[in-house]
């Protein structure tokens, strides 16, 4: 048990009373960070801790004096992803060690990084400092066999790399990702966010809001796509310390990746558990998973796969060299 006095809580939600930015606090009742996202996660201890989900709000400049006392995991690594790629159930089987802590797109740190283009005066040097603030709370040692920090942004992060990457210089960033068919096809069944037109800022993608209203769904998702595998291009050519990593290297070859490129050494009963996992589906624990046969590849998704056979090159040629 820990003495800070904010022990299991975190900064959840961000909310604005009488024009002034605030953050909502939740307890999250010494529950372990396991479900597939971490909008469940807040879910689940909403459920349990109704009343204070509710009730506690602050200023966010208490977010860093509150915070100074935390017993907190430095990050292990920072896992980007093009979405529908994997990334969630090597996020899932990584939650199973108990001495990892995984942040699987906690809505929290998005709303911070998005906060300037949804809030016009807010000060924008502030975001550093109140995301690595943040961070620090839930990464806090509330066991005390917490070793090692993994976050699993959004996948419209990529285009808040720089931030990151100056922010946390020396942390390994891993980057999933996937043939951009497949994963068209997976938002063309359940679309996420980033494959509907103005749920994301335009501007994030490269996108003019002019432009974007004459296109078509797929030339929107398939824009989505291409933005972020030149992303992907772009940071490799300048970063060393990234992990590539294609889903069809199946999930424990990645897990074996992850913990070479972070210098984590998993028990034989961890691997175990992590082989166990990987049998069901990532966002539904209890189901085996099954992927249908693939279908032709549209040609608005030209430019993507042109894009991924680059980025796959990179992939191997780094390989060689290891």
């Amino acid at each position: 048990m820990s003495d800070f006095p904010l022990y299991n809580w975190v900064p959840y939600k961000l909310v604005k009373n009488y024009g002034q930015l605030q953050c909502r606090w939740l307890n999250t009742c010494a529950q372990p960070f396991t479900e597939p996202f971490f909008e469940e996660t807040i879910l689940k201890c909403r459920g349990i801790d109704s009343h204070a989900a509710v009730s506690s709000v602050s200023d966010l400049a208490m977010i860093s004096e509150w915070g100074s006392g935390i017993n907190t995991v430095d990050p292990t690594a920072f896992i980007f992803h093009i979405s529908r790629c994997g990334s969630t159930l090597v996020s899932q089987l990584l939650a199973t060690a108990d001495k990892n802590i995984m942040l699987s797109e906690v809505p929290f740190f998005d709303e911070i990084l998005r906060l300037p283009y949804k809030d016009d005066l807010f000060d924008q040097s502030a975001v550093p400092e109140l995301f690595t603030d943040t961070l620090k709370y839930y990464g806090q040692k509330r066991t005390g066999n917490e070793r090692h920090l993994f976050i699993k942004t959004d996948s419209w992060h990529f285009f808040f790399y720089g931030q990151l990457r100056s922010l946390y210089p020396a942390v390994p960033f891993i980057i999933m990702y996937r043939s951009p068919d497949e994963v068209f096809r997976s938002h063309r069944k359940q679309p996420g966010m980033q494959a509907v037109s103005g749920l994301i800022e335009p501007q994030l993608f490269g996108f003019e809001t002019e432009d974007i209203a004459s296109m078509s769904p797929d030339v929107y998702l398939a824009n989505v796509l291409e933005s972020y595998f030149a992303k992907c291009l772009e940071i490799v050519e300048t970063d060393d310390q990234i992990l590539l990593l294609n889903y069809n290297e199946g999930s424990m070859r990645m897990i074996e990746k992850i913990a070479a490129f972070t210098k984590i050494i998993f028990s034989k009963n961890e691997l175990i558990n992590m082989e166990e996992r990987s049998l069901y589906h990532s966002k539904k624990p209890g189901e085996v998973f099954f992927e249908k046969s693939t279908n032709p590849i549209p040609a608005c998704l030209d430019n993507a796969m042109d894009l991924y056979d680059v980025l796959e090159e990179k992939r191997k040629a780094i390989f060689k060299q290891q």
